[in-house]
């Protein structure tokens, strides 16, 4: 069965036929799970970097922002079966529009910091990434084997 997830969404699957996919990472980012020991994989789709905007709307969807839905994704990882030393992480999206390549609207580049700074805090390494640019991206990833795949004008590739 194929899942979608909408911005500010996650989903997980465990079911071998499942396949987890977020469409439309612009300036969002797409983080990628797989634990191969549980064969648990999930995707997030994460908009903003910083809940401090909008303390309300995080509370409503922690998902929505980097700085909240990040941590809540991996303890319900962790809760679903997953293990921190196992996980194969893997991220996409952060592009920036090509006339905003800095200050607070260049969200696709304050987003991939804020979850450097995150990951970094907590020990979680990142086995590819594929961040920046301006191009929009496809993230999927099969729960049957933890294969991502990263499609980008219409070219799908293995990430």
């Amino acid at each position: 069965m194929r899942h979608v997830v909408g911005v500010s969404e996650r989903c997980f699957a465990i079911d071998p036929a499942d396949v987890v996919i977020t469409h439309a990472l612009g300036s969002c980012l797409g983080i990628a799970v797989y634990d191969p020991v549980v064969h648990l994989a999930g995707i997030l789709h994460v908009m903003l970097p910083s809940s401090k905007i909008d303390p309300d709307k995080a509370r409503a969807n922690p998902f929505m922002f980097v700085d909240t839905g990040v941590p809540a994704f991996f303890l319900e990882a962790y809760a679903r079966g997953a293990v921190k030393s196992r996980l194969i992480v893997k991220v996409a999206g952060g592009a920036t529009h090509r006339n905003v390549l800095e200050g607070p609207l260049a969200i696709g580049k304050r987003n991939w910091m804020v979850l450097k700074r995150l990951f970094w805090q907590n020990r979680i390494l990142v086995s590819a990434e594929e961040v920046g640019g301006s191009a929009a991206r496809t993230l999927s990833i099969a729960a049957a084997t933890g294969l991502v795949t990263l499609t980008s004008a219409g070219v799908p590739r293995i990430l």
